[in-house]
């Protein structure tokens, strides 16, 4: 520390509370401005701003991923269509490429999201999704599986940077007490994909011959095309950050920038904080979240133990979450019932759990955890693997995965919010998030190659590996909790002890969630 800077506790001693003057012009700028506080904003309607983000950001973003989800997955409708008979593929060849996406998927996440945050939001999302649409619709006229394979390679490629990207684009319009809700809003899109996939592929596959092509061709070709459709329109549609907003005034813009640049500090709120002198309680500091790029906040993302261990809480819910999108309506298939049927069975299933994702994910906004809903559905996920696992009967089986994937999509976007909440700093959230969700989308990999065809119907080795995942996920979730209650304690005690003059506000900034004065969520 420069011994002529003033720690972080008495640098903001004198400045004085300033009104929000409505001619003022550059409102980023009075947003970080030192005697700026909320009352500054007082006049302003905190729901009603929300309300205008949510209407302008949720709907395009949820569409979005409801494309990208529907492209990953349809490969599961269009082998019940005759794929795999009509190119000839074995079993193992099927789930290699199922398997391959994933490793260009996972490869290609952290770059992406850098560059989201170097480019236009606006202007690279939409191009990817072009990119990825093109390749889905390629993929309607292979010949042979390596055809096959290298589509699904490529559509890694291009798809990787969709579900990190937005997620981290949410984080930056929204605070952590109210993202999961938003979170969730989007990836409850990845429900209804399912749903609709199987009524899309239903209707799609009654083409069958049209144009001399096979059914589950023009469920490639179609949806393709109307991912790149709408690509276009999301180049007009989406915004980029809130401080460039359109549909913000500039007061309301410099709000939301100044909510999010002091959100996750304990002492946010408190006017003093103990000094080191007995009896001397002086201005508490207010650390703002870095939001300059150094390489040093990459490496950070890199060696932080709290992204690693919530990889295992991720694949705790990634592997059931592929495995039921990937294999839902073959298992449905093998209890029984005709393709069209299993196709249509998945309906119900799908929309419950986007249902439960929303109402759940407002709860867990509400009361600020996220630990007891995520552990609780992993333990949900338990009993409904275990049903699958324990018996050939058609109703107990699809009652399992019924309850499965209602703990499965709203434990999903809980995992990814609880990670967000805990990393501060713009570019080690955007790499942490991107690490996260790329490694732990390796577990999407493993997951294709779970249910093999020559354990039908009962696909007893699959389920059981689920249920391993599972408790994996439930152990790494107790360890994140007790070591963020560990640290958040420890914090506590150093800040009593005076320990706080020691930094400037910053140092305080540069160290992100490292810092004395942020806080965990668990």
């Amino acid at each position: 520390m420069d011994p002529t800077e003033k720690p972080a506790a008495v640098q903001e001693e004198d400045v004085a509370q300033k009104p929000l003057s409505k001619g003022a012009v550059d409102m980023s700028a009075f947003a970080a401005a030192q005697g700026t506080s909320l009352e500054s904003f007082a006049h302003l309607d905190e729901n009603r701003i929300l309300r205008k983000m949510d209407l302008r950001l949720i709907p395009m973003l949820a569409l979005l991923y409801l494309l990208s989800f529907l492209d990953r997955g349809n490969i599961g409708n269009a082998k019940i269509e005759g794929l795999q008979e009509d190119l000839g593929m074995t079993d193992d060849e099927y789930n290699w490429c199922l398997t391959a996406f994933f490793f260009t998927y996972a490869a290609f996440e952290v770059p992406s999201n850098l560059l989201l945050k170097k480019l236009k939001p606006s202007r690279w999302l939409p191009t990817i999704m072009v990119a990825w649409g093109v390749v889905m619709t390629l993929m309607g006229i292979v010949q042979s599986f390596s055809g096959l394979l290298a589509a699904r390679i490529f559509l890694g490629v291009t798809e990787a940077g969709l579900f990190p990207g937005v997620a981290y684009y949410l984080t930056m319009w929204y605070t952590r007490d109210e993202i999961q809700f938003r979170q969730a809003l989007f990836f409850s899109a990845a429900s209804v994909a399912g749903a609709f996939s199987g009524l899309l592929a239903f209707a799609i596959g009654k083409m069958d011959g049209v144009g001399g092509l096979e059914g589950w061709r023009w469920i490639f070709i179609l949806e393709g095309i109307a991912t790149v459709l709408v690509a276009v329109f999301a180049f007009f549609l989406l915004y980029d950050f809130p401080e460039t907003a359109s549909f913000l005034t500039e007061e309301e813009r410099a709000f939301v920038v100044f909510r999010l640049k002091y959100q996750g500090q304990h002492l946010a709120n408190k006017r003093t904080v103990p000094s080191s002198e007995e009896g001397s309680p002086v201005a508490r500091p207010r650390v703002a979240q870095a939001e300059e790029f150094k390489w040093e906040y990459v490496w950070q993302a890199f060696r932080d133990w709290q992204i690693w261990v919530n990889i295992f809480v991720y694949w705790g819910i990634v592997c059931p979450l592929y495995g039921i999108s990937l294999f839902l309506p073959t298992i449905i298939r093998t209890l029984g019932y005709t393709s069209s049927t299993a196709q249509l069975m998945t309906v119900p299933i799908y929309i419950t759990a986007a249902i439960l994702a929303v109402i759940i994910a407002w709860i867990s906004d509400k009361v600020g955890k996220r630990s007891p809903f995520i552990i609780g559905f992993l333990f949900m996920m338990l009993v409904g693997f275990s049903m699958c696992i324990a018996t050939d009967n058609p109703r107990v089986v699809y009652g399992g995965v019924f309850i499965a994937a209602c703990a499965i999509y709203p434990a999903f976007p809980g995992v990814i919010t609880w990670l967000a909440n805990n990393l501060a700093g713009s570019y080690k959230r955007s790499v942490g998030m991107a690490i996260q969700i790329g490694v732990g989308n390796l577990g999407g990999a493993m997951a294709s190659n779970f249910y093999r065809q020559k354990d039908s119907p009962r696909y007893i080795l699959g389920h059981a590996l689920e249920l391993a995942f599972i408790g994996a996920g439930i152990i790494a979730s107790l360890i994140l909790v007790f070591g963020y209650s560990a640290i958040n304690k420890k914090r506590q005690r150093r800040i009593d002890e005076g320990a706080l003059n020691k930094y400037t506000t910053d140092e305080l900034s540069a160290k992100g969630d490292k810092a004395l004065t942020f806080r965990y969520i668990h």
